[in-house]
């Protein structure tokens, strides 16, 4: 049985203000014909708003707020009856008196309703009373969410939005006399009521359906937010409803099933039962069939007939509550009773497809709009039942799964004072499981702080001390066949983490079909197997029920085990010179502790059959491998101290040789018999000068001696390893040669000699390699030239020769690597011209030759390269123009000419590049003019012209620009005599800049129907207003709009990015709106003090926040906010600047420093952004933040100050560290000059960016 599950949301990392081009793309959403008649593009179907963390009391289902004179007598009473049918509770307020303002008793009405609903008719803002109920219901929505839904009932949402028209007439008479703040408030919620998706009267025909579907929204909505009270302690089961709801599509009449995988205890049966009580009364019939896997357990010898008609009998017993039917004697029973029936049924805990076969074969047993659910940990099953529809549950996040624990351990969803760093602990300690978080929270319940940390060291090993989880987590390890038990145990034991292939290779000959056995395992969602990297990944809490099986083989003697893993029992074992230890054959040691003071030279004498040696202690005396067995298969050994092997030594069965880091000068004298030897990894081991004979070696896969700065050659008998598919030399500074042997290496597929720094030419001939090769030869800063015989390599895919600075030319050979797909030349600084034979590499995708200062132009070849997809040229000083052949790169999507300084023109074959979707030409300071033909290239989305000095005009196409591809517009030229813009047709645009300083009003498109994310309109002189633009909007740049006054728009994104620099016409509301953002993300607007969102102010550059008056996560987020001014008080000045620095201490430890950058530093204006807190630092109750503005080097003079300064505290992030046993992902950690390419139309954009430093580590 799955454990109680909780999730919550948990706030997103911040991001850099402007980077966000190519990131995030929106697909416009299709619309019902019902959708089409409420007011704005979103359903008016759309869940609750996200409450506040803070308890609400509901007394109401729905507030309405409305005239009555206009609807009270014939729609609100029609309203009122169709919500009674549904048993929605609406209040009415017949004896409430009226008054000009509403009293406590409707406040406590509207705050007391879980849904507000306002009724906008013709004299609504004739009332005072309405007015007051509406702003009060706008609040509501602010402060904790409230749902609020809009009808408008024969009047125009235009009207209402801008208080015109007959609607406009009524408001502005009521508001005559009334105070300008009054007036203000009003305005300000009649915008933003109007602004929500809501029904529209006289799209309805029929007044009676248009009731009907506003009561069932309400119904929906209701219960979407209400389950029942069975399920109040789960936190976040929202999420899991947002992931389920596409899968479960309960709107379509299809008979669907649908799956639910994961592992054992992790909260499958809690959503599965979520589910169930949540939608079970839709359908006529339902059944939940629980733990079938125990309740309904069958012997694998039973007669399947028999089998499925006992289950299906049961089945059809609980569906129908009839105890005992009578004559079930086929199987077509289920199908004949149920198929015009629509049936909610749940299978839960199937681990058989026999099951699944008796009670749900086919989804014609069942009637129109049926669903099946299936929850499982067998994904075979799943596949098996044909069933496509799969929910698979991960783990919850760390926040999540510390509010699990604490419901367990506390009774609330946060630890109690002076617990939060303990119970961070023990949530790591379990591995985030939700049935660990249960029972580990049920057990700590009432212990002491003492207490507490007494259990804490004995829970590293034994997690599970009453069995309360292995009870539960063992069912599914003995259901397994004995050969997969073993491989279970050895994966527990050793192998969690490793890649599934090494997996494969060293138990290849202990397990006769390790592959299939660990899809097995996979498929039983025992451990999962990461796609990309491919390793093997088990929950903590089943290694230790692993480990825990191991330990049960010999509970008092350790020895007589067959895998050691904790480090007393290794130091026990390897320290008794007396005990029969034979049954040993791993040891793993994986942490860096210091358990072994000091073993003595015959450690290993005694474990005859050790297979596989992972030690990380400094205290194992590196000469006991004088003894170590003859059956070793695995030697990871870390930081070896020996300087060579014994003669002793018999690596015959060896297959993983791991030694980084050693202090091995050789590895041994005489020739070894290294037949099984798959794996050899000696990198950092800076003492060692040679290798042995690697003649025996055959079956050698990869060889890494990077960073062995003392190797000074390698055998001939390395051409041997034929079957080598990856060999790295990188940093190998003083290797005098390469053998010519290893050209004979025909499987080889990486070879990494980057940064060889004496390597004047590559002495090798790979025409022979047969199988895909990729070639690193970056940063060879002596590199000449490349062999002529280069291009024999048919199968060379890759070449790396960045940073080759005296790589003054290519072989025009290279042409024949027909093969060759990408094409790295990055700053090679004394290459002038690319071999006329480029054009013949026919299958080249990527060319980067940024950098190459002294390159002047590209062969007319360039051309012929039909599948060239990138080519970048940025920083090509010398470049002066392109080819016109260029025209003839049919399939080039991106070209980038950032910085190319000397370019004058591009040719007018451009428009020819049909694939054209990508075009960078920031900075070229001396391009004149495009070619019209530019326009051509229809599926161009994104154009970079920023600071192009020297260009004048684009063709006059621009003005009326109907390109439907464009996604992101990024000219940054002052044109004058631009007044207006039609972007009518580009429904695609997601970023704008513009800077017209003629255009007074954007086009309506903005707000209408673009997928617009970013929008720049820096120094619109004249722009007077903003209209509505889009939800998803996330970054808004309107510095120098000097005449903006008006933001007729609410920003609903929380982390938008906005700007609004020397915009000092800015009125009230605007300013109120930019606060109340600017305590969320990263903001700049003209202000005179700080937003009173800010919990924590100061005057002055620094403030202190008090510790003990918020929860922390591992590590927390604030929000940081500087109010900049002059002593002088010259407002006018501004210095241009590198960043604010914020400078974060406790207890007089210097924890951090986060550095903001900024364009410049404006006086009288305030400053918002994020900043980041590691609690393990944390030495005091008090938090000091400490700000300082920075030029260059140096701290800007006497006559900048910091006026003020805040702090607020945002949702904890529990970011993973290394700490956690996680790593970044290659694609994150590798750096390569191809992902800077990806990203360098982003990083043109500037504005900010943010490093840390720590006082030990980074975070």
């Amino acid at each position: 049985m799955d454990s109680y599950l909780s999730f919550t949301n948990v706030a997103a990392a911040a991001i850099s203000f402007y980077a966000l081009f190519g990131t995030i793309f929106f697909n416009k959403k299709s619309r019902s014909h019902q959708e089409d008649k409420t007011v704005a593009s979103s359903s008016s179907l759309t869940p609750l708003s996200p409450t506040s963390s803070l308890p609400h009391s509901w007394k109401h289902h729905v507030f309405p707020s409305f005239h009555g004179s206009d609807v009270r007598e014939n729609f609100l009473s029609h309203v009122v009856k169709e919500f009674k049918s549904k048993a929605i509770d609406l209040f009415i307020d017949n004896n409430i008196e009226r008054s000009k303002s509403i009293g406590p008793e409707l406040v406590d009405a509207i705050r007391g309703s879980r849904i507000a609903i306002v009724l906008l008719s013709q004299n609504y803002a004739s009332s005072t009373w309405c007015l007051n109920e509406l702003v009060e219901i706008m609040n509501c929505k602010e402060e904790f969410g409230q749902t609020v839904m809009s009808l408008f009932y024969q009047v125009d949402p235009t009207d209402v939005k801008k208080q015109t028209g007959d609607f406009g007439k009524v408001f502005r008479k009521t508001c005559k006399g009334k105070t300008k703040e009054e007036i203000r408030r009003w305005e300000h919620a009649l915008t933003e009521v109007a602004q929500i998706a809501g029904f529209h009267s006289t799209n309805w025909k029929n007044e009676s359906e248009m009731i009907e579907e506003i009561a069932t929204d309400v119904s929906k909505k209701l219960n979407f937010s209400a389950p029942s009270n069975d399920f109040d302690g789960l936190v976040g089961m929202e999420s899991q409803m947002t992931r389920m709801e596409p899968l479960l599509r309960l709107d379509s009449d299809e008979v669907r099933k649908i799956g639910i995988l994961g592992p054992p205890g992790i909260g499958k049966t809690t959503i599965a039962r979520y589910i169930f009580n949540r939608y079970s009364r839709d359908f006529q019939l339902s059944v939940f069939m629980d733990n079938i896997k125990r309740k309904y357990a069958t012997a694998a010898c039973s007669d399947d007939y028999s089998v499925k008609l006992d289950l299906q009998k049961h089945f059809m017993s609980q569906l129908t509550n009839v105890t005992d039917i009578k004559n079930f004697s086929h199987l077509r029973i289920a199908k004949d009773r149920l198929k015009d029936k629509k049936v909610l049924v749940i299978l839960d805990d199937v681990d058989r497809l026999v099951q699944v076969e008796a009670m749900a074969q086919e989804t014609s047993w069942f009637g129109p709009g049926s669903r099946i659910i299936i929850t499982t940990q067998d994904e075979k099953v799943l596949k098996a039942s044909e069933i496509n529809h799969i929910h698979k549950v991960n783990l919850p996040s760390y926040n999540e799964a510390l509010q699990m624990f604490c419901i367990y351990a506390f009774d609330q969803k946060d630890p109690k004072d002076d617990f939060m760093e303990l119970a961070w602990k023990v949530t790591s300690l379990v591995g985030r499981l939700p049935l660990g978080l249960k029972v580990m929270g049920s057990y700590f319940r009432g212990m002491s702080e003492q207490e507490w940390r007494e259990e804490l060291p004995r829970l590293k090993t034994h997690l599970d001390r009453d069995g309360e989880i292995a009870s539960i987590l063992k069912f599914s390890y003995d259901s397994l066949r004995d050969e997969y038990k073993h491989l279970f145990l050895h994966i527990a034991c050793f192998f969690h983490g490793e890649k599934a292939d090494r997996v494969e290779g060293c138990l290849a000959k202990k397990n006769s079909d390790v592959k299939h056995g660990l899809h097995v395992l996979a498929d039983k969602s025992l451990i999962s197997i990461d796609m990309d990297r491919g390793t093997i990944k088990m929950a903590t809490l089943l290694v230790q029920l692993g480990r825990k099986i191991v330990r049960g083989q010999s509970v008092n003697e350790p020895g007589k085990r067959q895998f050691l893993t904790d480090a007393i029992d290794i130091a026990e074992v390897l320290s008794d010179d007396k005990a029969d230890i034979s049954s040993v054959i791993g040891i793993n040691s994986e942490t860096f502790e210091d358990m072994l003071t000091c073993t003595s030279e015959r450690a290993f004498e005694r474990l005859h059959n050790l297979q596989f040696l992972r030690i990380n202690s400094l205290g194992v005396n590196s000469r006991s491998m004088n003894h170590i067995s003859q059956k070793l298969r695995v030697l990871e050994w870390p930081m070896f101290g020996m300087k060579c092997f014994p003669s002793s030594f018999n690596p015959k069965f060896l297959v993983k040789l791991e030694i980084p880091y050693s202090k091995l000068e050789k590895l041994w004298e005489e020739t070894k018999l290294l037949s099984n030897l798959k794996w050899m990894d000696l990198n950092h081991s800076i003492f060692l000068e040679e290798l042995p004979d690697l003649s025996t070696a055959t079956n050698l896969c990869d060889l890494n001696l990077s960073y062995c700065p003392s190797l000074v050659k390698l055998p001939s008998s390395i051409g041997n390893a034929v079957n080598m598919e990856t060999f790295s030399l990188s940093k190998c500074s003083n290797l005098v040669e390469i053998p010519s042997s290893i050209t004979t290496i025909a499987s080889l597929k990486s070879l990494k000699l980057n940064g060889y720094s004496g390597l004047v030419e590559l002495p090798l001939n790979i025409e022979t390699v047969i199988d895909p090769i990729d070639i690193d030869l970056s940063r060879c800063s002596s590199l000449v030239k490349l062999p002529f015989s280069i291009g024999n390599a048919i199968n060379l895919q890759k070449l790396n020769l960045s940073y080759c600075s005296s790589l003054v030319e290519l072989p025009s050979s290279i042409g024949n690597a027909t093969n060759l797909q990408k094409l790295d030349l990055i700053y090679c600084s004394s290459l002038v011209e690319l071999p006329s034979s480029i054009g013949s590499a026919t299958n080249l995708q990527k060319l980067d030759l940024s950098y190459c200062s002294s390159l002047v132009e590209l062969p007319s070849s360039i051309g012929n390269a039909t599948n060239l997809q990138k080519l970048n040229l940025s920083y090509c000083l010398s470049l002066v123009k392109l080819p016109s052949s260029i025209g003839n790169a049919t399939s080039l999507q991106e070209l980038n000419l950032s910085h190319c300084s000397s370019l004058v023109k591009l040719p007018s074959s451009i428009g020819n590049v049909v694939n054209l979707r990508r075009l960078n030409l920031s900075d070229c300071s001396s391009l004149m003019e495009l070619p019209s033909s530019i326009w051509t290239a229809v599926n161009l989305n994104t154009l970079d012209l920023s600071d192009c000095s020297s260009m004048v005009e684009l063709p006059s196409f621009t003005r009326n620009l109907k390109c439907s591809k464009l996604e992101t517009n990024m000219v940054n030229i002052n044109f004058e005599s631009v007044g207006e813009l039609n972007l009518s047709d580009c429904s695609l645009l997601k970023s704008y800049h513009e800077s017209s300083t003629n255009i007074k009003e954007l086009d309506p498109w903005f707000g209408r129907e673009s997928r617009l994310l970013i929008l720049v309109l820096n120094g619109m002189k004249k722009l007077v207003s903003l209209p509505q633009l889009p939800d998803w909007l996330w970054c808004l740049d309107a510095e120098d709009c000097e005449s903006l006054e008006r933001l007729d728009y609410s920003f609903y994104d929380s982390d938008i990015r906005l700007n609004f620099t020397n915009c000092f016409k800015l009125n009230q509301e605007a300013r109120d709106l930019i606060c109340r953002r600017s305590a969320s993300g990263h903001t700049v607007f003209p202000a005179t003090e700080l937003p009173m969102c800010f919990t924590y102010r100061s005057y002055g550059n620094s403030v202190t926040v008090k510790l003990n008056q918020m929860p922390l996560g591992i590590i927390t987020e604030f929000n940081a906010c500087i109010l900049c001014a002059h002593v002088d008080g010259n407002n006018s000045q501004l210095w241009e600047i590198a960043y604010v620095c914020c400078r974060i201490t406790s207890g007089g430890n210097s924890l951090t420093a986060c550095y903001r950058r900024l364009e410049q530093y404006f006086p009288g204006h305030l400053f918002t952004f994020k900043v980041m807190v590691d609690t393990d630092e944390i030495t005091s109750t008090d938090l000091v933040f400490e700000f300082e503005i920075h030029f260059g080097d140096s701290l800007l003079d006497e006559t900048c100050e910091i006026k003020e300064c805040g702090i607020l505290q945002l949702l904890e992030v529990p970011f993973l560290s290394f700490r956690d046993g996680d790593e970044p992902s290659d694609k994150e950690s590798s750096g390569t000059r191809d992902e800077d390419y990806e990203t360098s139309d982003n990083e043109s954009l500037g504005d900010s960016y943010e490093y840390h430093e720590t006082s030990d580590r980074e975070i």
